[in-house]
């Protein structure tokens, strides 16, 4: 099987269904972004099921909110914020993984973000992306600038490290004999 070869999902072939929907967008976004606009893989010439647009880290914002709001996107669900330790440089791309109620498609919108560095909170955007940032905060220890309450979510707080960064340990346990301490403002 060639791997450029269409990957069904569970609604067909995406590619010929969305295909117009899609290469209409993606000409709109590279006029409207020009440089800000990485790279693009479409699912007819790389193994993806939907577009996947790169997005310069300064950038990300503007372009998920012109994904969100703009007349024949309108991709107003975040279906997922999550990351991938690319082990080079830049390390990290953070994915966000957008749905089109009124259109019924998705597309992914990724941007890469080296080590140390931070990328811009989208909670602005979708309150949802609250617990999606503090995941893959905690998961790969990528920081989002201007995020409301950037703390572990799964990990407790003693935790050190981030369990899925490539370099961590795979048999990283550490076990804590008690439970962790409950911080009083919290609970107020």
């Amino acid at each position: 099987m060639d791997i450029r070869h269409p990957i069904p999902g569970n609604g067909g072939d995406w590619a010929v269904k969305f295909g117009e929907i899609w290469n209409s967008q993606i000409s709109q976004v590279r006029d409207t972004f020009g440089a800000g606009i990485e790279d693009i893989k479409m699912p007819d010439t790389y193994p993806t099921d939907v577009p996947i647009v790169y997005v310069q880290r300064s950038k990300i914002l503007e372009v998920l909110k012109y994904f969100k709001e703009s007349v024949g996107f309108e991709y107003g669900f975040l279906a997922d914020i999550t990351a991938t330790d690319e082990s080079g440089s830049p390390r990290f791309e953070v994915a966000y993984q957008l749905f089109s109620h009124s259109r019924l498609c998705r597309i992914r919108i990724k941007v890469r973000v080296p080590e140390g560095e931070a990328i811009p909170s989208a909670v602005s955007l979708w309150k949802g992306a609250d617990w999606a940032e503090r995941e893959v905060f905690d998961m790969f220890g990528i920081t989002f600038s201007g995020h409301p309450n950037l703390r572990r979510i799964l990990m407790d707080e003693r935790w050190v490290g981030h369990p899925l960064r490539k370099d961590y340990p795979i048999r990283g346990y550490q076990i804590f004999t008690d439970s962790q301490a409950v911080d009083p403002e919290r609970l107020k």
